[in-house]
């Protein structure tokens, strides 16, 4: 067992494949919003304000492998295939389409080094359902559901 600290794998990766898996046997379409930087593969020309939201479900793409340290899978934009590349790390969130419920992550360099370790093992935020939306809700829409801090 390893001690909890610095070298502590992130429990990251771990939910966004158990919630994935949880949208898809439940009938709902996982969306995924990701903060964009260099080290993320997206179309740029559909990120607004350094974040996209993909539709990860099962019909959206092909390929799809949530790793420990990336997320890879194809999908179409405009007709056209593309490659997507995300770092784990940059994924902000992850919820259904249909009802919101999910759980939302900090951003990256958005801790110091003392709460990302923390962030690690014991405080990641959860999102809380506000009600169901005809439209994808937006992670960072006060409107659409309120972030909690998970202990």
């Amino acid at each position: 067992m390893l001690p909890v600290g610095q070298n502590t794998p992130s429990t990251r990766p771990y939910l966004i494949r158990a919630l994935y898996e949880w949208c898809t046997e439940n009938g709902f379409s996982p969306y995924l919003a990701v903060q964009v930087d260099a080290s993320v593969r997206v179309p740029m020309d559909h990120v607004k304000d350094g974040v996209i939201v993909l539709n990860i479900s099962f019909d959206a793409t092909s390929g799809m492998k949530l790793g420990n340290e990336y997320i890879e899978f194809k999908a179409r934009f405009g007709g056209v295939a593309r490659d997507i590349l995300i770092p784990v790390s940059h994924v902000t969130a992850i919820y259904a389409r249909e009802n919101g419920q999910g759980m939302a992550f900090p951003a990256p360099g958005m801790l110091s080094a003392t709460s990302a370790r923390q962030d690690t093992t014991t405080g990641l935020l959860a999102s809380v359902d506000s009600g169901k939306t005809d439209g994808p809700p937006s992670p960072r829409s006060p409107s659409r559901g309120k972030l909690v801090r998970v202990k």
